[in-house]
Parts: C-alpha cells; sequence; structure tokens
C-alpha cells in the first residue's frame, strides 16, 4: 500500500511503476480520490504519463487497474487518458481495467458546480483541482440514493433521471451551469459502459488472490478529508484506511506492507499552511507547474514534524521511499520542530472545528531550521522513526535505489 505522507506530489507515481517493474504485480488498486491525481511516470526511453484515473503501473505490459467503490470516476476523463497512453505505447490501458459498479461518477454538472464555488471564494480559495471530485462526493453524501454511479452508466434511463435532478438541484443552488444537456452526455456514458468491464466488489477478492496488488494512493496525508488542515483539504480519504478496508472485506486483513512516500524538499500546490516553506530555495519542478486552479507550486524545507503527524495519523508504516535526492544539497535544509512545539497531536476523525484551529496555528507556526544533512536517508529515517527503504534521485524506475528494497518484499495473496 503506497501512501504520500506529505501535501501530494512527492512521487507515488513512480515507486508505484518500480514496483511492477520489479515484481510480478497482478493489479494496481486505486483507494481513492479520482481524476484529479496526477502521478507522473518517466521510462527510460524518455515516454511520459501523468497517471490521473489509471493506476502508474500501466506501462507495464500485463499490468491491470482496478477502480475501487471509493474512488469518483470520470468517465469522460478517462477516455482522454486513456489516448493519451495509446499515443505514448499502451493501446490496451481500457482492456485491463475493471471499476467498481458503487463508485460515484463525476459529471460535468459536478466539474461546473466545483468550478463556481471556488471562483466565489474569491481571496479565500481552497486550491481546488476544480475536476468536480469533491463536489461528487459532497452530492453523494447529501443524496445517497440519487448520486449517479457507474453502474448507472449500464442503465440509460436510471442515469437519465439522475443526471437530471443533479442538473436541476445545483442549478437551483448556483444559477446556470456551464455544462452540456443531459442528453449530450448520454452517449458517451453508455460507450463507457459497452468498453470497460464493470464489475462488483467481488471481483477484488479474486485479484488479491490470484497474485501481489499494489494499492495506490491518491494526495496526501496532510490533505486528508478528516486530519488534514481544514479546509485546505480534499474529500477524500487519504490515509490508509479504504485499503485496509478492502482487503479486510476481501477477508485478507494484515497482508500488506505500509510505504509512505515523501520528498527531501516539503511541498504544496495551492494555499494552505506550509510551516517552512522558503522561496529563497531555487527549485522547480516540470511535472508540477502553476495552475488557474491549484494556484502555484511551493517548495519548503523537509518538515519531520508535519511528517511525523502525516505518520501518526496513518497508523504508522513498514518503510519510507525518500524521493526527490537530487535536489538535496546545502541550501535545503530539514526541520525538525517549530518554535512552539516539535508535534502535532491528531485529534478525532470528523472534528472540523479542530482541524481548522489547528490550520489557523500553522499559519501562524515559524520553523526552527537545522542544517542540510550529510545523509538524507539516515536523517529522515531517525527523525520519523521508521526505516528507509527506497531512494530516488530522479523520475525513472533506473534511478532509484535501496538496500533494503528486497527485504521489503510486497507479500503475494495466499492460494
Amino acid at each position: 500500500m503506497v501512501v504520500d505522507l506529505g501535501y501530494g506530489d512527492a512521487g507515488k507515481g513512480t515507486v508505484v511503476d518500480l514496483l511492477c517493474a520489479t515484481r510480478q504485480v497482478h493489479t494496481v488498486v486505486r483507494f481513492n480520490g479520482g481524476a484529479q491525481a496526477a502521478h507522473n511516470v518517466v521510462l527510460r526511453d524518455g515516454r511520459h504519463h501523468t497517471f490521473a484515473q489509471f493506476g502508474a503501473g500501466t506501462f507495464r505490459p500485463g499490468v491491470r487497474t482496478h477502480l475501487a467503490r471509493h474512488v469518483v470516476v470520470d468517465p469522460l476523463a478517462l477516455a482522454a487518458e486513456a489516448d493519451h497512453l495509446a499515443s505514448v505505447g499502451v493501446p490496451d490501458a481500457l482492456d485491463r481495467l475493471t471499476v467498481d459498479g458503487e463508485a460515484l461518477l463525476a459529471t460535468p454538472y459536478h466539474r461546473a458546480a466545483n468550478r463556481a464555488r471556488e471562483i466565489a471564494r474569491g481571496a479565500d480559495r481552497h486550491g481546488s483541482c476544480g475536476l468536480g471530485v469533491g463536489e461528487a462526493v459532497a452530492y453523494g453524501l447529501a443524496h445517497p440514493d440519487e448520486a449517479p454511479r457507474v453502474a448507472d452508466c449500464r442503465r440509460p434511463a436510471v442515469l437519465r433521471r439522475r443526471l437530471a435532478a443533479l442538473r436541476d438541484r445545483l442549478t437551483a443552488e448556483l444559477g446556470p451551469l456551464d455544462a452540456p444537456p443531459v442528453e449530450d452526455c448520454l452517449p458517451a456514458y453508455a460507450a463507457f459502459a459497452r468498453r470497460v468491464a464493470i464489475v462488483d466488489r467481488t471481483w477484488l477478492a479474486g485479484a488479491l488472490r490470484e497474485g501481489t496488488c499494489v494499492f495506490e494512493g491518491a494526495q496526501g496525508v496532510l490533505l486528508d478529508e478528516w486530519h488534514g488542515f481544514h479546509p485546505y483539504t480534499t474529500w477524500s480519504t487519504t490515509t490508509f484506511a479504504n485499503a485496509e478496508t478492502l482487503l479486510a472485506e476481501a477477508g485478507m486483513a494484515g497482508t500488506a506492507q505500509r510505504l509512505g512516500v515523501l520528498r527531501t524538499t516539503t511541498t504544496r500546490h495551492g494555499p494552505g499552511p506550509l510551516v517552512t516553506e522558503d522561496a529563497a530555495l531555487p527549485f522547480t519542478d516540470r511535472h508540477n507547474s502553476a495552475n488557474p486552479w491549484q494556484g502555484r507550486f511551493r517548495f519548503g524545507h523537509f518538515d519531520a514534524v508535519a511528517h511525523r503527524y502525516a505518520l501518526e495519523v496513518a497508523g504508522g508504516v513498514d518503510g519510507l521511499a525518500l524521493t526527490h535526492l537530487d535536489l538535496a544539497g546545502p541550501g535545503l535544509r530539514i526541520c525538525r520542530r517549530y518554535e512552539d512545539t516539535d508535534r502535532l497531536v491528531p485529534g478525532p476523525a470528523g472534528d472540523l472545528d479542530r482541524q481548522a484551529a489547528l490550520t489557523r496555528r500553522l499559519l501562524r507556526a515559524r520553523p526552527v531550521l537545522d542544517a542540510a544533512p550529510g545523509d538524507w536517508a539516515a536523517t529522515v529515517s531517525e527523525a520519523l522513526g521508521a526505516p528507509v527503504v527506497l531512494t530516488s534521485r530522479g523520475p525513472t524506475a533506473e534511478e532509484k535505489e535501496g538496500p533494503l528494497l528486497d527485504a521489503f518484499c510486497l507479500r503475494s495473496a495466499p492460494a
């Protein structure tokens, strides 16, 4: 199970690709988030894809993707992603895809409402990706029996009714939406249902028993819907919790190991707390640039306080993957404590007032920065109390190493 212990963008995709390249992986299971994910994988020959809904092991022949019911599925974005994969040499991505019929659909109406709300916030924007994922989750919580779901794509009359109700409710609340008529959307959803294998939750139990699976998380623990720094969070559980639930349902609780991904620079895309932010750091990220919805991509020194909090919230890890060591130099430092504390205490899930208060505190916090470590892997391991089992100095699988990687071998499911 691969989870980001920061604010996202630490390199989960490239870690998942490595696991799929070095092991006989049956399926990559996506277990949260949706089309707003952006997991970049670069091959040695220069081919590059930003994985949003397909698993980041899709470059590897035979590796399947399963979108579990916790993923918000956008069939229109999925088709565009499949087209790009075909253009870089992967023509069979849709053939290797299964989707849980219980998963929520993200539609053009969700996207339009998401963008309208974010624009209305003005200077108080949350940094949404503008793709309607959170809007789909919110609508699903408010109208659980009427929210459009993947299985509805096989039932045109049901989907038509649910899309119309969705459109009418959002229009009544927000005014006219920049989205096409319902009748214009239906053919695309019908084509999705014909092309993709839509399954029930029993499919995953079979896959887990056929071979090794990698559970690929989206975003980062510090953006978690319940434990992140509200309101600059996602409408998704970004810890290991969803993956653990899926394993337990399959009768395989405790059969997977936990891998937490971090980068040497603590980064954030968009607004919200980033205590160690330093505008003088001379970094850019060609795969994470400023955009109209999230805003700019921000860099900070390694924040061990925030990452320890993420580890505690997530329930610990078996190992750490430390990426972007190619950026580590004398100017990049490490923060082991803030001026007023060395620990952020997790609260009970769901207490958003408490999380908002923590956010306000972090926006005022000042870091205490120590000198750049000589050995980043050893220093991070000591600061976080977990072994670094993989290091990365570049985007390709060939630029990764780790003497503990073989010992950390993911356990295959029992027959």
